[in-house]
Formats: structure tokens, sequence, C-alpha cells
């Protein structure tokens, strides 16, 4: 418990607020019927970690594989959510939120505040009433694709739909505008959030995105798209996975994915329909693979790299934190889970970073952001 302690201190004894724009961990709630209100043994989150990391709040990611399509990729979305609000129902220590005032509540009350965010727009089936359903169910953003592009968004990572967004894609962020759903730009391709920019007219996010000019990754966004996220009034949450930080990593990482094709095909054969359960084991195995072969994973410093360089090029009131826990295989070193958030707190310390800037880049800028989509 001394981190966060120390971390408080480091501070000026006020209370510090750490939002997390992403993580994955309701695929192992439901799929795996994980109880996160205790202290799990692998993975990356859960209640005791988050408050013993000072992680106040998180979005956690109603992920929609691309395996789910119409009549099945809404189901899915539901039953997630179930999952994340059974969590803040009966966890004495978790509550849910949907607004930067019932974080601010939860964190008063020594609780952790569970806010959602639905990651791939064929979540809705192209339904602006689904839509609405989500957002009354407590979701607070939408990512518009995963790697998978939709009939109506293209993502960057699927090259049959890199377009931009269709005539109902704009209905869909007008709707989310008007709503007061913060509308995501992680995963997009370059068509679709230079459309999302042009036709939003409230400030957006990148939930859990990294830096291109720092990692060529086509999921990191550009100096220019991360100044257009700051005229916005917008927020971007660094992401924490190494192969988004580490050009040379990334390439290491790939060829080991190719070599392990077949062994991650027999494990998604053990857990048929629960992707999430799946990709969990996937990454525990690819983690101790990485180990054995003695693959050197970027630090801690690297994380902090990309959060300078947006800093740099955003200015500090539009740079958060966005760390894809529970989706990854592997974190920069030293970092281990939620506890190890002090660490990058610290680090950011070390760099130059003041109080205040270091507030606003571990929580406030989501809260921000958060209060002005409403």
């Amino acid at each position: 418990m001394g981190l966060p302690l120390a971390l408080l201190l480091m501070l000026q004894h006020q209370p510090v607020i750490i939002v997390d724009g992403h993580i994955d961990t309701p695929q192992r709630m439901l799929d795996g019927k994980a109880d996160i209100s205790v202290r799990l043994p692998d993975g990356h989150v859960d209640v005791p970690r988050m408050k013993e990391g000072g992680l106040t709040a998180a979005f956690f990611s109603i992920w929609v594989d691309n395996t789910y399509g119409a009549g099945t990729a809404y189901r899915r979305a539901l039953a997630l959510i179930a999952a994340v609000r059974a969590l803040a129902d009966t966890a004495p220590d978790a509550e849910l939120a949907t607004t930067a005032d019932d974080v601010r509540r939860a964190a008063a009350r020594g609780h952790v505040a569970v806010l959602m965010g639905v990651e791939g727009g064929h979540a809705i089936e192209n339904s602006l009433d689904k839509l609405d359903d989500l957002y009354a169910r407590g979701v607070r953003y939408m990512t518009l694709t995963w790697n998978n592009g939709n009939d109506w968004a293209g993502s960057s990572m699927d090259p049959a739909r890199a377009g931009g967004l269709s005539p109902f894609g704009r209905d869909v962020v007008r709707r989310m505008n008007a709503l007061g759903m913060l509308v995501d730009v992680s995963h997009v391709s370059d068509s679709t959030f230079a459309d999302v920019l042009a036709t939003t007219t409230r400030p957006v996010i990148a939930s859990h995105s990294s830096c291109r000019a720092l990692a060529a990754h086509p999921r990191n966004l550009t100096d220019d798209q991360l100044r257009a996220i700051a005229r916005n009034g917008g927020v971007v949450g660094i992401n924490f996975f190494p192969v988004f930080l580490d050009d040379h990593f990334r390439a290491q990482y790939a060829e080991l994915n190719r070599r392990l094709a077949p062994r991650f095909d027999s494990i998604r054969a053990r857990y048929p329909g629960q992707p999430g359960l799946a990709g969990f084991e996937i990454d525990r195995f690819r983690a101790a693979r990485l180990m054995e072969q003695r693959i050197v994973v970027p630090g801690l410093d690297r994380l902090v790299d990309h959060i300078e360089h947006a800093v740099q090029v955003m200015g500090v009131d539009h740079v958060a934190l966005g760390s894809d826990f529970d989706g990854i295989s592997v974190l920069p070193v030293p970092m281990k889970d939620a506890t190890s958030l002090p660490l990058l707190a610290a680090a950011l310390k070390a760099r130059g970073y003041g109080d205040s800037d270091v507030r606003k880049i571990l929580g406030e800028n989501f809260l921000r952001v958060l209060s002005a989509a409403r």
C-alpha cells in the first residue's frame, strides 16, 4: 500500500483521481465468470488492485468481437453491460458512474467508479434506437469501430472497409452528440477520423491510442490528428501496449504471432463462443513465450515518451491514460498491473511535470471531457 500513499503525498496531500479510458476486464467477468471484487492471481485489474494502485475510475470496455453480427452483436453488448452492472450492484467498494460528479463522489467514499464504453459500433446493428438504449443502460462512449469496419464506419485495421463515415454514420455521430455520449475515434480509419471531426459538435476522445510519430502502427494517431482533437477540445488516452509504443518490438511481436498462430487456434477451439476468455488465455500464453525467448519489452520510459509527445503536440489539457489493461499480453517494464500506476505518476514527475499537469494527465482531463459531452 506504500506506493499510492507516496503518490498522494507527492501531489500536495490532495486526493488524486486516476481515470483509465479503457480496460477489457468485462470479458473475463462474463466469459470467465471472474469475480473481480476480490484480488485475482492473474490479469491486470480487480477492485483490490484498483484501490491499491490508486485507480479511481475506469471505463470498462463493452467490447463486441467481430464474430458477432446482426442479431447477436447487440445481445453480446447487453450481456457484458449486465456483468459490469452486477459488479457495481454487489461489490461494496465499487459503484456505477455515468458523470464526472459520480466519479468524484465515489472517490470521496473510497470506492472505485465503474464507467462503461462500447467498443465496436457494429454492436448497435445499424439502429439508432439500440444506440439510445445503450446510453440509457449507462454507456458513455462508443468506439465507432473495432479492428473490423462496419456498414457505416471504416477501421484502421480493416482494408476491406477503410473508408469514412456513411450518411448513417454521420447520423450516429450526431445522435451521440445529442445524447451526451462521447464519440471515440480509437481504431477508426483516417478517413473516418476526418469525417467524425467534420461532423461532431462535441469534444471527441481516442480512448486508447498512442502516437504514430513515435511508432508507425495504423492504430496510432498522427500529429495532425492529435492537433485536430486538441482543437476540438477532446482527449487522447495513451495506450500502454508496447506494440503501439515501439516499432522494433512490434516487428518481433508480429513474428512471434506468426509462429504461434496454430497454438492460438487451438486455444480458441477450447473456448467456443467465449472470445474474451480465449483472448485472455492467448495473451497469457503469448506473454510466457515472450519471456522464454527473451524478447526485450519496451520500458516505462517509452510509454512516457508517447505521453510527452502528445503533450508537446496537443497541450497538457488533452492527454490522458488508456491502458488497455486485460486486453493486452504485456505492459511496459516494470509495470505489471493496475498497482503499477504510481510508477507512471512518478515517471511523469521525473520528467519535470508539475502536480497540476500530472493530475490532468492521470484523470482530470477525462473528467473534463466527460462533463463537456453533456
